[in-house]
């Protein structure tokens, strides 16, 4: 995982920790209510502690198997985890994107999960080779025009 995805999950965790309170509060004042079976309040806010739980639980899990990598350390215009990549496709478009943990991906925003197709395909290429890659589009054929270069946002 990288760096920037370890604080973000990390933040998660401190997020959903404060926010264990007001749950709390939320099952006590609903439990004053009276009758806890037919208690719409309560059963909402006894679900929302159970999912801040659950999620408290696998975001720490992924936290300490976590293996961070620092991609401000790669260098070279050889492709590996953490590298950022530009592509350039036969109508002249460039796409940007950047290799990272499974947790981490976003296609969205650019970021290709290392498991992904197009990642697999990637990863051991240099800066200037030309590779096919599988897309949900079909079979394209890119160009690697920049490799390991600053991910401004």
């Amino acid at each position: 995982m990288t760096r920037a995805g370890h604080e973000r999950l990390r933040a998660e965790v401190e997020r959903l920790k404060r926010e264990r309170p007001r749950v709390i509060r939320a099952i006590e004042e609903a439990r004053a209510h009276g009758d806890l079976s037919e208690n719409a309040e309560y059963h909402a806010a006894r679900e929302r502690q159970s999912f801040l739980e659950g999620r408290i639980r696998e975001v720490e899990a992924k936290l300490s198997a976590a293996e961070v990598i620092d991609p401000a350390t790669l260098n070279g215009d050889r492709i590996t985890f953490g590298s950022t990549i530009r592509l350039r496709q036969p109508d002249g478009k460039e796409l940007r994107y950047q290799i990272v943990g499974s947790d981490e991906a976003d296609p969205n925003q650019g970021l290709i999960s290392v498991l992904s197709p197009i990642a697999r395909t990637l990863i051991g290429k240099h800066e200037g080779d030309v590779v096919r890659v599988q897309t949900p589009g079909g079979v394209r054929e890119v160009e690697i025009v920049a490799v390991n270069f600053p991910w401004e946002g």
